[in-house]
């Protein structure tokens, strides 16, 4: 921090579903207090409402076109100047913006996660730091059926379903291939000291 002016930095968490992209934001959030704020790219899915929920069922949610892009990067845009962002709230168990809004405020640091925060280069740009989490497919397997069966739902075989026919192939496609763009790769077994260190160097950088 210079005078008044505080020095504010992004940090991307990338990996598969499943991979463990909430934990660690999760833990990097606890680690650096009230200095940080959270923002998720799940938040940002195209509303659906005007599809009829079949039809909604079968679409690809696993593809980047399934996120307003534009609004997220407004989003991180307005948290780096300092603003706040309003953000949507997405129901994924009916696919559909809920119909409000949550404001989040600007904080040194900016700690978001998403399955494609690498892909675009007009997002990409903004972050200062980039983590992609390489996760197996059968743990990200594991952890879905857990997530989607309590939180969302589902039944373990539509799960499964959309993991073989669409989850996989576009983590094979879109995600895996950021591993190449990001700073830091955490391979299995990553814990709390490859979070601490991460931690470390980011309330040193900003010292």
């Amino acid at each position: 921090m210079i005078g008044h002016q505080v020095k504010r930095v992004a940090i991307a968490i990338v990996g598969g579903s499943g991979s463990g992209k909430s934990w660690l934001a999760d833990r990097l959030q606890k680690l650096l207090g009230k200095s940080a704020t959270r923002l998720s790219e799940d938040d940002f899915y195209l509303d659906r409402s005007h599809l009829a929920p079949a039809r909604r069922a079968q679409l690809n949610f696993d593809h980047p076109r399934a996120i307003d892009w534009n609004a997220f990067e407004a989003a991180l845009n307005n948290l780096l100047s300092g603003k706040t962002a309003r953000v949507p709230c997405y129901d994924f168990s009916t696919h559909c913006r809920a119909g409000r809004e949550k404001t989040l405020k600007s904080q040194p640091f900016i700690l978001a996660e998403g399955l494609w925060l690498l892909r675009r280069p007009s997002v990409r740009r903004l972050f200062a730091r980039t983590i992609f989490l390489d996760c197996p497919a059968t743990t990200r397997l594991k952890r879905r059926l857990e997530r989607d069966q309590q939180a969302r739902g589902r039944t373990e075989a539509s799960i499964r379903k959309q993991f073989r026919e669409t989850v996989e192939p576009m983590h094979r496609l879109y995600v895996q291939p950021q591993d190449k763009r990001a700073n830091l790769v955490l391979k299995p077994g990553w814990g709390e000291l490859e979070i601490a260190a991460i931690a470390g160097d980011l309330l040193s950088a900003s010292a």
